[in-house]
């Protein structure tokens, strides 16, 4: 196996969860526990992250605000906007910069595009810019195609396109979609890495209203799923994660909350306690009451 890569990375196929043989240690109970690694982490691409939170670096108010909720998110996968580092947007400039990527694995993101065209286009610089951050390696394109400036809904048609091609070039695509079942299958067929539906539109924090539909996608992908736009509040990540999600990418939840740091750390719980809640199986639903404590027993009257 080669040396990890930055995000804590492992170049090797994915193992077995199943049947990963682990040396048997000692719990400190108190100690801050990584529930993601008791399945093996997130294998992206022949990669695999411990951390199953993705973050962004728009909206937030400064850079120093940033690089605290980074931090604290303990994320190692961030997006980055390539036109808008490259256009030095307003919150963009020293992005590059501000952070360190011998730890966080870059996710160029095609953030702007209207077409197809575009899109693989940005995808192509996004690959140069990685290799300017030292990830020579980096192949990931978070893809992007969207036409509509009003509502930010991803174009099925144009992605699909994208993807293809990307794929052709060597990319490891990871599309964002509509939560449409046929459109994730079509994707996966493509060779992309992941399929990352929407919980809701874009920065609008109305949480998961796709959910029968993204749990359909769940349930037929043998890709990662991401559910990645809408998530507003930590509640909202531990629901996606329960459902079954692999990962979360959250921006604007964090960026744009009152205190974006402990924001970004309420969101890394929440993702944790959701994905341990999905390994732990829930309480089965029942139509009737069922007492805690046994009936036997009882004194009498």
């Amino acid at each position: 196996m080669n040396a990890p890569a930055p995000g804590s990375a492992a170049t090797a196929p994915a193992p077995n969860p199943a049947t990963t043989d682990r040396p048997a240690t000692l719990v400190d109970a108190t100690a801050p526990q990584q529930p993601a690694e008791a399945d093996g982490g997130l294998w992206i691409g022949g990669r695999r992250f411990r951390s199953r939170l993705m973050t962004g670096t728009g909206k937030y108010p400064s850079l120093a605000l940033m690089q605290a909720s980074l931090a604290a998110s303990a994320c190692e996968i961030v997006t980055v906007a390539v036109r808008r580092v490259q256009s030095q947007a307003p919150g963009h400039g020293g992005l590059m910069e501000a952070i360190d990527w011998s730890r966080i694995w870059m996710l160029p993101n095609t953030a702007g595009c209207a077409t197809a065209e575009e899109a693989i286009r940005v995808a192509r610089l996004g690959r140069e810019l990685a290799k300017l951050a030292g990830q020579e390696d980096n192949t990931f394109v978070k893809l992007e195609v969207i036409p509509d400036s009003r509502h930010l809904l991803p174009d099925p048609i144009g992605t699909l396109q994208a993807a293809e091609q990307l794929v052709k070039e060597g990319f490891t695509v990871l599309p964002y979609i509509n939560a449409d079942p046929l459109l994730a299958r079509r994707l996966e067929e493509a060779g992309c890495a992941t399929v990352m539906p929407l919980g809701s539109p874009i920065g609008s924090g109305q949480g998961i209203r796709n959910a029968a539909n993204i749990a359909l996608i769940i349930e037929e992908a043998r890709v990662p799923v991401v559910v990645d736009a809408g998530i507003g509040v930590p509640s909202e990540a531990a629901q996606a994660m329960e459902m079954g999600a692999d990962a979360l990418l959250i921006n604007s939840a964090i960026a744009m909350a009152g205190d974006p740091v402990a924001m970004a750390r309420a969101m890394a719980l929440a993702c944790e306690a959701g994905r341990s809640a999905l390994l732990a199986g829930r309480l089965p639903l029942r139509a009737d009451a069922s007492p805690s404590s046994p009936g036997q027993g009882r004194l009498g009257r």
